[in-house]
């Protein structure tokens, strides 16, 4: 079957999308920031159910440009942390069928009741699971979700979890944002990427997105833990470390003059970044013996 024409359960072909995968050969029609490592996003996306009120969702114009750059219509995205539903949003506006796992039951409703509100123009499949995304439930959902599109892969991972324990998102003990050590946390994350990657097609692409924190003074690089586990973990090529410039930060809105005096008087340094870790996986040929 060719790409970008998986067949729905019904057997009807997908509509083409008016937002193929970026060409090389149409850059000057793309916006030339999406080919620099340095993302400033003035302010989040709030249209249609991008309503932005869950304390924790990433922002959509990083699922935008991910699905954009590395997929085409058709394809199928698959997220690991969905929380309200960005990703799946996404993927309805720009022709791509989409699975996401989310591990709280009333965090998952909210995803679906918002992935499914939004149009659906191209007939794609979207799908929200609520499972623990380093689970066998969550493998087996992966296989049927595939087997529903007649596709033997998925064409992009995108995985944006909890920033450890700087936000609780439930009492669940799987839960990433329970986890306080960095080195938990990272062996945590890691269960949930050993566990999808086998369902991304040799040749994909994963966007990570993770930020750091501080912890009693002191900055916990949780973006360079996780990079350099991925890489450790080997498989996969680095294809881009990208900084995304958080303006408008919904837990230090409007507090600008009271986190200026606290940095001056703790002696630390605002956040005002969080990554955007781009991989591609290799080719079965080149895992060697990793």
């Amino acid at each position: 079957m060719p790409r970008g024409k998986k067949k729905l359960k019904a057997g009807k072909s997908l509509p083409q999308s008016p937002s193929p995968k970026i060409k090389p050969e149409d850059w000057r029609a793309h916006d030339p920031q999406i080919t620099e490592d340095l993302w400033l996003i003035p302010q989040r996306d709030k249209s249609g159910e991008h309503i932005g009120d869950y304390h924790g969702n990433f922002v959509p114009q990083i699922a935008n440009r991910l699905v954009l750059r590395f997929t085409e219509a058709g394809d199928v995205v698959l997220d690991g942390f969905a929380g309200s539903g960005t990703t799946l949003i996404e993927c309805r506006r720009l022709g791509r069928h989409a699975l996401g796992f989310e591990l709280s039951p009333d965090i998952c409703r909210l995803a679906e009741g918002r992935s499914g509100k939004e149009p659906n123009s191209f007939g794609v499949h979207t799908e929200v699971q609520c499972a623990d995304s380093s689970s066998n439930k969550a493998a087996a959902s992966c296989h049927r979700f595939l087997k529903r599109l007649d596709s033997e892969y998925f064409d992009l991972l995108i995985l944006h979890p909890p920033y450890s324990d700087i936000i609780s998102f439930s009492h669940d003990k799987h839960d990433l944002s329970r986890l306080g050590d960095p080195d938990e946390f990272a062996d945590g994350f890691m269960s949930v990427y050993s566990n999808l990657l086998p369902f991304l097609k040799d040749g994909g692409f994963i966007g990570v997105v993770i930020g750091d924190k501080y912890d009693e003074g002191e900055v916990i690089p949780l973006g360079s833990i996780l990079l350099q586990r991925i890489l450790a973990k080997g498989g996969v090529r680095l294809k881009g470390f990208i900084v995304k410039d958080i303006q408008h930060n919904r837990a230090k809105r409007n507090l600008d003059h009271l986190w200026r005096y606290r940095a001056l008087k703790g002696d630390f340094f605002i956040f005002k970044h969080e990554y955007v870790l781009v991989f591609q996986k290799r080719k079965s040929a080149f895992f060697g013996n990793k």
